[in-house]
């Protein structure tokens, strides 16, 4: 019985120094490198005709869409446990993506170690899915990096991460609004030229001219307007139009 609870405690307390462990962890401190663009190459692993490629793609994307995309190549994940951890951690200091709607992309690549990993920002997580990651990595990704074909296997990945990133747009509320508001700009001014036309097509109604000559302004009291006009057109004096 004695042994029983000794051992139990001895169970207990190392539950307790784990999880001490776990809530101090902190992360490594190592200097991160910082970025080159588009595709930042610090472990010399891609080459020219490559890098192009992929560079082209993440500025077309960010263009179209102003969704960030960039690449990275490690020489090593260490002192990091997981190409995971390394690219949290880079993708936070370097701050990929608007800092406040999060669209951003990040694709790592350890050569050493032959790992990957994919960082979102927290709006792309509908877009770029558990299962559209699944599917790039198993199909793009880790082919290529097992062959040591880096350039290619990062070109094909951007390729299919940019094709359902294709439908983001970045402001896209205030962009239907000003499209709404010019539409019925368009429609009260197209509507404003028909009355205005409608209403100059019929000057024996609405010209003053016409007006005058069938005498419709005669003896209307302003001043001699009517007399000093008398006897034009036989009938017409100061006493006005009958």
């Amino acid at each position: 019985m004695t042994k029983t609870i000794y051992l139990v405690m001895i169970l207990s307390l190392c539950l307790f120094e784990g999880l001490a462990q776990a809530n101090f962890y902190e992360r490594p401190k190592v200097q991160l490198p910082g970025p080159q663009g588009y595709v930042s190459d610090h472990a010399k692993a891609i080459d020219g005709d490559w890098k192009e490629r992929i560079r082209s793609v993440c500025q077309d994307l960010e263009r179209k869409t102003g969704v960030e995309m960039v690449v990275v190549t490690i020489p090593t994940i260490k002192p990091y446990g997981s190409a995971n951890e390394y690219a949290t951690a880079l993708y936070e200091k370097w701050g990929v993506g608007s800092t406040q709607q999060e669209y951003g992309v990040m694709v790592l690549v350890a050569v050493e170690e032959r790992q990957a990993a994919i960082t979102l920002g927290r709006q792309m997580l509908p877009v770029i899915t558990p299962a559209v990651i699944s599917q790039v990595g198993r199909e793009s990704l880790h082919p290529s990096i097992e062959l040591g074909h880096f350039g290619e296997g990062l070109y094909r990945t951007v390729v299919a991460l940019a094709s359902p990133a294709q439908e983001v747009r970045i402001g896209v509320k205030a962009k239907t609004y000003s499209k709404t508001f010019s539409f019925w700009l368009t429609i009260f001014t197209g509507i404003a030229a028909i009355f205005f036309f409608w209403w100059i097509s019929r000057p024996d109604r609405r010209h003053p001219y016409r007006r005058i000559q069938r005498g419709e302004y005669w003896g209307t009291g302003q001043g001699g307007f009517g007399g000093n006009f008398g006897g034009f057109g036989g009938g017409t004096n100061g006493e006005g139009w009958k």
